[in-house]
Order: C-alpha cells, then sequence, then structure tokens
C-alpha cells in the first residue's frame, strides 16, 4: 500500500482475489506516480501464486478515472518527458495484458480518455448504468493515441471512430455494452458489487492453470505491443508540447476551477 498528496493505490489479496484500488482527489485522474504504482502492483499480483483473479476498481462512487493529469502535462516541457509520461499508460496496458491472472475492472462511474483505455485492457468489465464514457483527447489537441490498440480490439473500429470523432460527448454505458466495451452493466454499484463478488468467487475456484491458458489466447496477437505502446507514447508526447494543447488543457483547468 502506497498513500501520498496525489493520491493512493492499495492491494489487499484475499481468498485468491487481488483487489487492486486506485483514487486520486481529481476525479480519479492518473498522474505518472499513480500510473507505475497501479503497473507495479498489477505485477506483483500476476506473480503471486495464491491470487487467481485481480479485481481493478477506483475509490469513490461518481467516477471511475477521468485518464491523464491535465496539471501534470501542463508541465511537460520536452519530447522525452512526454513519451515517459504517455508510456505510464503504455506500462500499465502491458502490465495488464502480460499479467498471467484475468484482470476483473469493476467500473461504478464515469471513464474518460485513459480511464476508458484502462476499462478496454481489463479482460471483463462489470459496470454501472452511471459508467458513461468519453475520449475526450482531440477536444485538447492529442489524440488517443496509446489506448487505441486496446480500445480498437474491444469496440472495434467503426465504434472505436465515434468515440473519438464525438471527443465532447458521453456515450452511456449501455452503449460501451452493445459496443463490447463493458460485459455487464448494473442499475446501482450495491447490485454492481453483489455481482462482481460472486464472479470472483466462482472463478477463484476453477483450475488456475486454465484461466493462465484463457488469458494466453484472449491477447492473441498483441506481442508486438511492447514497441507499438511506445511507438504510440512518443507521438502523444510530441503533440502535447504544442501550444494550441497548452492552451486546451489551461482553458479546462480554468474552467473546472
Amino acid at each position: 500500500m502506497s498513500d501520498n498528496a496525489a493520491g493512493n493505490v492499495t492491494h489487499l489479496s484475499e481468498n485468491g482475489v487481488a483487489t487492486i484500488s486506485f483514487h486520486h482527489p481529481a476525479q480519479n485522474s492518473l498522474p505518472s506516480l499513480l500510473l507505475a504504482e497501479l503497473r507495479s502492483e498489477i505485477a506483483k499480483a500476476g506473480n503471486d501464486a495464491n491470487v487467481r483473479i485481480i479485481v481493478l476498481k477506483s475509490g469513490g462512487d461518481r467516477t471511475f478515472c477521468a485518464g491523464a493529469s491535465f496539471d501534470e502535462l501542463l508541465q511537460i516541457k520536452d519530447k522525452a518527458a512526454g513519451a515517459e509520461f504517455f508510456s505510464g499508460f503504455a506500462n500499465m496496458i502491458n502490465a495488464i495484458r502480460t499479467s498471467p491472472k484475468i484482470v476483473i475492472a469493476r467500473i461504478q462511474g464515469k471513464a474518460v480518455g485513459g480511464g476508458v483505455g484502462l476499462a478496454a485492457a481489463a479482460d471483463y468489465c462489470l459496470a454501472t448504468e452511471a459508467a458513461s464514457i468519453k475520449l475526450s483527447e482531440l477536444a485538447i489537441g492529442i489524440g488517443p493515441f496509446v489506448i487505441s490498440p486496446a480500445v480498437t480490439r474491444k469496440i472495434g473500429l467503426p465504434a472505436f471512430s465515434q468515440l473519438t470523432i464525438r471527443a465532447s460527448d458521453f456515450q452511456t454505458a449501455h452503449w460501451a455494452k452493445e459496443h463490447g466495451l463493458f460485459n455487464e452493466v448494473y442499475p446501482d454499484i450495491a447490485s454492481l458489487d453483489e455481482a462482481l463478488n460472486a464472479l470472483t468467487d466462482k472463478l477463484a475456484s476453477y483450475h488456475p492453470e486454465a484461466l493462465s491458458g484463457l488469458k494466453q489466447i484472449l491477447w492473441e496477437g498483441t506481442e508486438n505491443w511492447d514497441t507499438l505502446l511506445a511507438e504510440r507514447a512518443a507521438i502523444s508526447g510530441e503533440l502535447v508540447l504544442s501550444e494550441f494543447t497548452q492552451q486546451a488543457l489551461r482553458g479546462f483547468l480554468a474552467g473546472n476551477k
């Protein structure tokens, strides 16, 4: 467990289920430190022989994840720093991809940008009806380049195009389910957690080698993602330096104070 002013990541393993939870006061956004800690905890749980299933969740009841930290994006001053920041998302997605354990995401509220990427990287998603989604990257002068392979893999190119081009519009949780991002949608958090607990208890009772074999099948054809996502991080890292993006970020932050 770690705790700091920027937020925290906790990891609790019980009965074969590792629950990794993150929280940040700015709508569960993900600065570099939290991204690195998430990656570390996912890897740790994946290497723990006592863990059968990993659950990924966030704190609070309104927003699952607001994506990248805009405050940190404004502090990026060169291409190397930009690539390093976006590599945090790449590394987190690849940690889920390469984990030998099935990763289930609990999406209790809105997911934006990198939060959608995080949901897409999970092997299975349970959500509430309040879990609307949006890819807002184009509206701030960048694109969802790092997360696009994970999102497109789940929802297909036509739905990804709609989600990206309609950068200012939220799509409903039922839209996300119809297009394959969410697997199950529940009316409220109580019923979501009841279903999640029942599912993880059942999965934890299954043969661990069968679960590991399923994980490999689910991610067939993604063996090049270490290189691919690093290349995408470099693209985003360069775009964030543009005056257009810097002005858009400052305007967004000013409007939310």
